[in-house]
């Protein structure tokens, strides 16, 4: 088996408890509905992507990563070329704590230790260097801190059909009416459906999708009043309101808090 594989079936029954993958992708590429037997974390190095399963949707920049469980169906969409290095990790060694799809926070060691263990052989010595780099990956990861900004997604086809749409164009501005005519429901029912199978109401879902959109879009570096003015929000100090409502950080503090964690290890793969 090839040291560097880039092929995912090669690190599902690697006799190790974690196998770590690098693999670049250009903007717009798909990695289509699929799911393996160990737990898996995407990071991108560089670039932002979006993870999509049935549980939920989540925009993963640089200073997060998502933590998919096994035999979870999933799907991912980079925006713009992609650095992506995974963990894929064996059930009965995954933190507890992570038991379902999220986001984390990706602390300065825990990029340091993913960069490292992507240069490791696929069956490494557990005695050795990477050994000690792995374990301290599962300690890194029993500790990290989940994020707030998963998209729950509906079961309902029409509700589906709706946030899929909504996710693919998070600046549409139409309207719970607008929608019924587009999907074949009444606005009473939509609005009843949201709340039924995503615990919120339409505005705060389609808030939460927005949200998770400028947080990708600032780790690419447009600017605040690009992005308020791209997703709809009448000015830039509304849209900077309801981030630090959300995040409890002004979009600006936000991001120079994550480039400074990342900055503080510089480890090139």
């Amino acid at each position: 088996m090839p040291a560097r594989s880039t092929n995912r079936e090669d690190y599902q029954s690697v006799p190790r408890p974690v196998a770590a993958m690098a693999k670049d992708f250009p903007a717009g590429f798909v990695i289509a509905p699929h799911s393996h037997p160990r737990a898996q974390l995407i990071y991108a190095a560089d670039g932002v992507m979006r993870v999509i399963s049935p549980l939920g949707a989540w925009v993963v920049p640089p200073m997060r990563a998502a933590w998919i469980p096994a035999n979870v169906e999933h799907e991912v969409r980079m925006s713009g070329p992609v650095a992506m290095r995974t963990l894929y990790i064996e059930p009965k060694a995954a933190p507890a704590a992570l038991e379902a799809c999220a986001v984390i926070e990706v602390t300065p060691l825990l990029r340091a230790l993913i960069l490292r263990a992507v240069q490791e052989p696929i069956e490494y010595d557990e005695s050795g260097a990477a050994g000690l780099v792995m374990s301290l990956i599962l300690d890194e990861l029993a500790r990290a801190v989940t994020v707030p900004l998963r998209i729950p997604l509906p079961a309902d086809a029409r509700l589906a059909a709706l946030c899929r749409a909504l996710l693919d164009d998070p600046a549409a501005g139409l309207t719970l009416d607008d929608w019924a005519d587009r999907v074949g429901a009444s606005a009473r029912t939509l609005a009843r459906l949201f709340q039924r199978e995503t615990g919120m109401g339409f505005t705060q879902w389609r808030q939460q999708v927005r949200l998770a959109e400028a947080v990708g879009r600032l780790a690419k570096g447009d600017p605040v009043a690009r992005i308020a003015d791209n997703l709809g929000y009448s000015s830039a100090s509304a849209f900077t309101a309801m981030f630090r409502r959300t995040l409890g950080a002004t979009p600006r503090h936000y991001l120079d808090r994550s480039r400074t964690a990342s900055e503080q290890v510089d480890v090139r793969t």
